[in-house]
């Protein structure tokens, strides 16, 4: 059953709370629970809200201030004339990986044919020097992860971002971007050209307002939500000190998965993956495969029918090498299928990928895999 929007009452209060400086999203949760509701926080006494742990009267002083209704109510206006949608953090069609961060926004505003209900998401970034290994790896893992049907998520920036969110909607996956501005416009303008194919595959989500500019600080603020969206988050390419990192960062903090594409050691847009990855802050990806068998993605979950496999599927050679393989021996890991069958670890990982889409092995609990 979908949720009954907020009151005007309700989404005022709530656009209150957002407008406050002193009151981020971990205080007004704190203040929504305790009190019940967001119209209630401004109806309760001073002196009960000074009995939540962490409350004090450097936080409410200013809660009723004329200016922050004013404001509120004026972004209500904008809300209710334009007809902008949004998800409030208690409600179902809100993010759901998101809904577990503790610092995630009390109300996102969105736009577009979203639907996250029962999704695999994954967050991708990266530099906005994006170079022909960047583009390419980035065609590679989209082609190779769309029988699976993942969201993909990025922050319609230069570079990495538009370039998987481009490559999302090529192959028919639902691409998601993530604005460090309000709604009503959108930065760098040169990517209007692509607002369109993004809405009809997915759309737009941003907690800024109306009124907010492309501001250096909202950046750096917004990328706790391409984190927080996805179960997982792939660094792409990356300066020693790219803003990518610290999406990365935001995303371990979350105890989500990390991954980086390794790059050469001389490569300035691979310093920092490789970092990544020689710190012990990512897992390293050389193919969606990678992904897949880490996060332990079952590529058969999607199939409501048991599938026999086909009697004559063809099989390459080393497809017929782990295939024979693991008929004699039975469950085996990935490590014990590349040394048995002499193929490197990525090699065997990939192909072990292609052999799930045939329908002639499947991955197990235990990160093993057997033959169909």
């Amino acid at each position: 059953m979908a949720d009954i929007q907020l009151s005007e009452d309700e989404l005022i209060a709530v656009l209150r709370l957002q407008n406050i400086p002193k009151i981020g999203d971990v205080t007004a949760k704190k203040l929504i629970a305790h009190c019940g509701g967001p119209t209630a926080v401004f109806e309760d006494k001073a002196r009960h809200l000074l009995k939540i742990d962490g409350i004090g009267t450097y936080t409410i002083n200013g809660l009723h201030d004329a200016e922050h209704l004013e404001a509120a109510q004026a972004e209500y206006s904008y809300i209710s004339a334009k007809g902008v949608d949004y998800s409030y953090f208690k409600h179902t069609d809100y993010p759901n990986y998101l809904k577990h961060c503790i610092d995630s926004p009390i109300l996102l505003f969105k736009r577009g044919a979203i639907d996250l209900i029962g999704r695999k998401v994954i967050s991708v970034v990266g530099t906005r020097n994006i170079t022909s290994y960047g583009t390419a790896f980035c065609e590679r893992f989209i082609e190779d992860i769309a029988p699976l049907n993942p969201i993909i998520v990025s922050g319609f920036a230069y570079g990495v971002d538009i370039t998987i969110q481009k490559v999302a909607i090529k192959h028919g996956l639902q691409t998601i971007g993530c604005l460090a501005h309000g709604l009503n416009q959108i930065y760098p303008k040169v990517h209007a050209k692509y607002v369109t194919d993004v809405e009809k595959n997915g759309g737009f989500f941003t907690e800024f307002w109306s009124t907010s500019n492309p501001d250096r600080e909202n950046f750096l603020q917004r990328n706790r939500i391409i984190a927080g969206m996805a179960e997982a988050t792939v660094v792409v390419e990356s300066a020693e000190k790219g803003v990518s990192l610290v999406t990365a960062d935001i995303a371990s903090s979350y105890n989500r998965d990390v991954f980086a594409v390794p790059g050469r050691a001389e490569d300035k847009f691979s310093l920092g993956c490789n970092n990544l990855i020689k710190q012990q802050k990512a897992q390293m990806l050389t193919s969606a495969a990678d992904l897949v068998y880490l996060l332990g993605w079952d590529i058969q979950e999607k199939k409501t029918q048991p599938v026999q496999k086909q009697l004559f599927v063809e099989m390459d050679d080393m497809e017929k090498s782990i295939y024979e393989y693991l008929q004699g021996q039975g469950k085996q890991m990935l490590d014990s299928i590349a040394l048995e069958c002499e193929l490197p670890i990525f090699k065997a990982s990939s192909t072990l990928l292609n052999m799930e889409m045939k329908g002639i092995i499947r991955p197990l609990p235990g990160k093993l895999f057997e033959a169909i």
